[in-house]
C-alpha cells in the first residue's frame, strides 16, 4: 500500500499515531499492544528515511519517537484531551448518582443533561477546588 503525503500531513500523521499509541498503551505496562508499537516505530523510522532525524531515534535497536519529540509539546494536546475527559465523566458520574443511578431514558434523559451541565459550569468555574470527599471510618 502506498499513501501519498506531504511533509506537513506526514508529520502530522506522526502526530496522531504517537497519540493514538499513547492512549492505547502508555497505562498497559507489560501488557503492550506490540502491533501498535510496531507501527509507531514503522513510521517513525520512516521519519528519518525523510530526513526528520529530530523526530525519531534509535534505542536500543527500535525507532522510537525522538526526546525532543516527545518533549516538544505532543503530551500538552494529550493532557488537554485527559483533562477535559476526566471533567466529563466526573460529570455525568455525580449527575448520575445523584439520580440514584436509574436507568436513562427520554422521561429523566433532561434531567440528567440538566445535572450534567451544572456541574460542567462548576468545573470550568472552580475546577476541582469545590469536590469534598467523605471517608468512612
Amino acid at each position: 500500500m502506498n499513501v501519498e503525503l506531504s511533509s506537513k500531513q506526514f508529520r502530522r500523521l506522526l502526530d496522531l499515531v504517537y497519540i493514538g499509541n499513547w492512549i492505547l498503551n502508555s497505562t498497559r505496562g507489560d501488557q503492550r499492544f506490540p502491533d501498535y508499537d510496531e507501527v509507531e516505530s514503522l513510521l517513525f523510522g520512516r521519519a528519518l528515511d525523510e530526513g526528520m532525524t529530530a523526530l525519531a531515534e534509535d534505542l536500543d535497536g527500535e525507532i522510537v519517537p525522538s526526546h525532543a519529540f516527545v518533549e516538544g509539546g505532543i503530551h500538552e494536546v494529550i493532557v488537554e484531551y485527559e483533562n477535559n475527559v476526566f471533567f466529563d465523566i466526573l460529570a455525568e458520574e455525580l449527575a448520575r448518582r445523584d439520580m440514584d443511578h436509574a436507568d436513562i431514558d427520554e422521561s429523566n434523559y433532561t434531567e440528567l443533561a440538566s445535572r450534567i451541565e451544572t456541574y460542567i459550569a462548576e468545573f470550568e468555574e472552580y475546577g476541582t477546588e469545590h469536590i469534598c470527599v467523605e471517608f468512612e471510618s
